[in-house]
C-alpha cells in the first residue's frame, strides 16, 4: 500500500522519525517583541500530539539587528528569547514529537518594520533594481556568518533534534545564490552558481563546527523568489550540481526542496521534481514540498484564494519510487493539527480547506 511509505521510520544521524511528514515552516507573527509566547508553545506541541513526524518551527531571527523585518516574528537569541524556545523544545517532546527550528535572516526582502540596518550582498532587493543600501561589508559577512553558528549552537544547547538554515525564497542566503541580486566581485559573488554558494557554504561549515558532525543541518532552498516566480538559479541539472555539492561537502545534511507545486518537473525530459533532482545529484535525503494535499499552491492563498483537500495519490508513488525521502506539509497543518492522523486512518472526509483566515490564528 502506498500509504505504507509515508508512515516508515526515518533515520539520519541522531534523526530517528517514525513517519516520513515534516511539519513546514510557516511565518506566524504570533510572537509580541520577538519573544515566542506559550501559545506558540501549544501550537508546536498540538501537531507532536498528532504525529507529525519533524516539526521545523517558522523562521527565527539570528542575532544581526536586521535579520527579522516584523517585530512579532520569534528571534533566536537573547535570554528571553532562548527560554521562550526551551518551552516549545519541552512542550514538544512532552508530546512525543522532534523539532527543529529555521534559522533566518530577510536580508534586504522588505517587510512591515525595519529593524537595523538592512544586510544585502549588493544593495539590492530584485534583479534590475537600483541598489537601496550599502554592500554588506568582510567583517558585517563573519558577523552574519558567526551569527547563525551561534543560533545552531544554541539550539544544540536547548534539545532542538537538528537545525534549519533558510537559504530560500529571496532572503540573505539566496540573496547571495541569485545573480540578480548579487553583483559582487569578491568570494562570495561571480559570474556561477558556484561562486555565489561560497557565503551559505561559509555558513554550514561555522554551523557544523559549532554544532558537531552527529547533529542533523537542514537546508531550504528553492529556483523561486518573492521577488520572482519564475527565476531560477540553476537552469539545467549540471548547474544544480554545482549549486549544491558544495552546500553538501560544506556540511549539509538534508536538503528541503521548496517548489510552489510538488508535482511539477524541475528539468525538460523528466518528470523528477527539485528534490528529486537534488538526492539524484549529491545522494543526500531531501524534502519535498510544495501544494501537498491542497488544490491551491500558498501565494494564492496571500491574495485571498481558498484550497480544498486534494489526493496525494501521486506523491504517495513518487515517495514509494525513493525520488525523495521526506514530504514537507505547510497550510493543510496550519489549518489543522491532526491532518497527519486522518490520513493515517483513512478519514478522508473530514480534511479541511485551506482559507486565508487560518493565517490570524494558533490553530
Amino acid at each position: 500500500m502506498a500509504l505504507d511509505a509515508l508512515f516508515k521510520p526515518f533515520e539520519f544521524k541522531s534523526l530517528k522519525l517514525p513517519n516520513r511528514v515534516v511539519m513546514a515552516p510557516m511565518t506566524r507573527s504570533f510572537s509580541p517583541g520577538g519573544v515566542a509566547t506559550d501559545d506558540v508553545a501549544a501550537y508546536y506541541r498540538r501537531r507532536a500530539e498528532n504525529q507529525v513526524g519533524l516539526i521545523i518551527t517558522e523562521g527565527t531571527g539570528v542575532a544581526r539587528d536586521a535579520s527579522l523585518n516584523d517585530a512579532n516574528i520569534p528571534r533566536f537569541h537573547g535570554e528571553k528569547e532562548l527560554a521562550a524556545w526551551k518551552k516549545v523544545v519541552d512542550e514538544t517532546h512532552a508530546a512525543g514529537g522532534l523539532i527543529a527550528p529555521q534559522l533566518w535572516h530577510v536580508g534586504s526582502a522588505k517587510g512591515k518594520d525595519v529593524l537595523g540596518k538592512i544586510d544585502s550582498p549588493s544593495g539590492l532587493s530584485k534583479a534590475g533594481g537600483a541598489p537601496f543600501t550599502e554592500p554588506m561589508t568582510d567583517a558585517e559577512i563573519a558577523d552574519t556568518i558567526q551569527a547563525f553558528a551561534t543560533a545552531a549552537a544554541d539550539a544544540k544547547r536547548l534539545g532542538f533534534d537538528a537545525i534549519e538554515l533558510h537559504g530560500a525564497h529571496g532572503y540573505l542566503i539566496d540573496q547571495f545564490f541569485w545573480e540578480g541580486t548579487n553583483v559582487r566581485g569578491d568570494a562570495f559573488g561571480g559570474p556561477t552558481i558556484a561562486a555565489r554558494a561560497n557565503f551559505a557554504a561559509e555558513i554550514l561549515k561555522a554551523v557544523r563546527a559549532a554544532v558537531g558532525p552527529d547533529f542533523p543541518v537542514i537546508i531550504r532552498l528553492s529556483q523561486w523568489k518573492q521577488q520572482d516566480y519564475a527565476v531560477k538559479n540553476a537552469t539545467t541539472p549540471q548547474e544544480l550540481e554545482a549549486w549544491l555539492q558544495p552546500l553538501a561537502d560544506a556540511g549539509a545534511d538534508i536538503f528541503h526542496c521548496s517548489q510552489r507545486r510538488f508535482w511539477e518537473p524541475e528539468f525538460e525530459g523528466s518528470d523528477l521534481n527539485f528534490a528529486g533532482w537534488a538526492k539524484k545529484l549529491t545522494g543526500a535525503p531531501t524534502i519535498t514540498v510544495g501544494s501537498v494535499g491542497l488544490s491551491g499552491e500558498f501565494i494564492a492563498a496571500f491574495g485571498g484564494e481558498g484550497s480544498q483537500p486534494a489526493s496525494i495519490d501521486g506523491l504517495l508513488e513518487r515517495l514509494e519510487r525513493g525520488e525523495f525521502d521526506l514530504v514537507g506539509v505547510g497550510r493543510v497543518l496550519l489549518q489543522d493539527p491532526e491532518w497527519v492522523v486522518k490520513i493515517r486512518e483513512g478519514r478522508t472526509e473530514e480534511l479541511k480547506s485551506f482559507e486565508r483566515s487560518a493565517l490570524g490564528v494558533l490553530y
